[in-house]
């Protein structure tokens, strides 16, 4: 009786094992394409932006590439193009242009938002309500800061003010009127952008385009 147990007990846990790894198998999608950064297009022909970052825009549409944006599309493209990826999904699945919003995983745990920040060639942009994996994607982001990474090895700043909302995580220039508008108990003055970033807050769309055309990178495909 207990030796039959015991072989139950072990087709059992065999079977669940079988079972999850099918499962495992049935969530991976192959990516077909790269667009950029931080945007794929699996062989389903589903697009899949990247959930918390952003990352500078290689040319398209007539428009020039920014700074690092090839350097970004490029590194994507190594990471997964034509390889199995796994998908994460937070509370809200997709954005206002029909695209679907994941954390891309490689099949050995490669966490591709996080190592696209952790290069410096992606800005961790926190979007709520999507913000399960907000505290790993700002660390990385400060390893690329603390190391001159891509993005950040010419940064140039200077003292400024500039008004953080705690809420959205969003900063604006001391003149716009949406930061004007931050209640004080919302309000987080910044002197810098980089200490902004730093603490995990990412510019508003708005007040810092034709402010800082540096800056840009960060605005172009939130107005795709």
């Amino acid at each position: 009786m207990r030796i039959n147990r015991l072989f139950i007990f072990a087709v059992c846990h065999i079977s669940l094992m079988i079972m999850a790894a099918l499962s495992i198998a049935a969530d991976l999608q192959t990516v077909r394409h790269v667009s950029d950064g931080d945007t794929i297009i699996l062989q389903n022909g589903q697009t899949i932006r990247y959930i918390g970052i952003n990352a500078p825009e290689i040319a398209h549409e007539n428009r020039p590439a920014q700074p690092y944006g090839p350097d970004a599309g490029k590194l994507n493209q190594e990471k997964v193009l034509a390889k199995q990826v796994r998908l994460e999904w937070d509370v809200e699945k997709t954005d206002q242009y029909g695209r679907k919003l994941a954390y891309v995983f490689l099949s050995d745990g490669t966490f591709v938002n996080q190592a696209m920040v952790e290069a410096g060639l992606a800005y961790f942009m926190p979007t709520p309500p999507n913000t399960h994996y907000n505290e790993l994607l700002l660390k990385a982001q400060r390893q690329a800061m603390q190391a001159r990474r891509g993005v950040w090895q010419n940064w140039k700043d200077k003292f400024e003010i500039y008004i953080g909302h705690r809420h959205s995580r969003r900063f604006h220039v001391s003149s716009c009127p949406l930061g004007q508008k931050i209640s004080a108990r919302n309000r987080v003055p910044f002197h810098r952008k980089w200490d902004a970033y730093w603490d995990g807050y990412y510019p508003c769309q708005k007040c810092m385009k034709s402010k800082d055309p540096a800056i840009r990178i960060q605005y172009s495909e939130e107005q795709r």
